[in-house]
């Protein structure tokens, strides 16, 4: 069955690919959670005024992305954290840890767009990349410290 995207998803493709899906995916869950419609006139033309609403509902989401991540990249967090011998931590600092400190610095991001390569399991300096926006990365300076 061949459908048209309506969001960009990340096993299929973008906004506006036709693609040929299995008729039982596109039936019970492409279309009811409003991911696809099906690749008929109709469906094209109503993906065109969609695209019109969401490229200008993109484009304002893009530039207050790049607006946060320019006041992000001045900030650096401090994460205390407890320590063993040999100043190792007990578990790791996750993400959850660097959202709450950045929103205590006044910055609401969610613990999903923040990016650990490798688990922080010591005491030290690191650069976190977020990711504020398909298009917009940036990094926030983090300290782990002895508590």
């Amino acid at each position: 069955m061949k459908v048209i995207l309506r969001k960009n998803f990340d096993k299929l493709g973008e906004i506006g690919d036709i693609v040929d899906v299995k008729d039982g995916y596109a039936q019970n869950y492409l279309i009811p959670r409003q991911i696809a419609y099906l690749a008929t006139a109709s469906g094209i033309k109503a993906l065109q005024e969609e695209k019109k609403q969401s490229s200008k509902r993109e484009l304002k989401d893009l530039a207050q992305a790049q607006k946060i991540a320019a006041e992000l990249e001045k900030v650096s967090i401090t994460i205390p954290v407890k320590v063993g011998e040999e100043d190792k931590i007990f578990g790791s600092v996750t993400t959850q840890m660097i959202a709450d400190s950045l929103k205590e610095k006044g910055f609401d991001v969610d613990k999903k767009k923040i990016e650990i390569t490798e688990p922080i399991k010591a005491l030290g300096i690191y650069n976190i990349s977020v990711k504020l926006h398909s298009k917009v990365h940036t990094e926030v300076k983090t300290w782990v410290v002895r508590e």
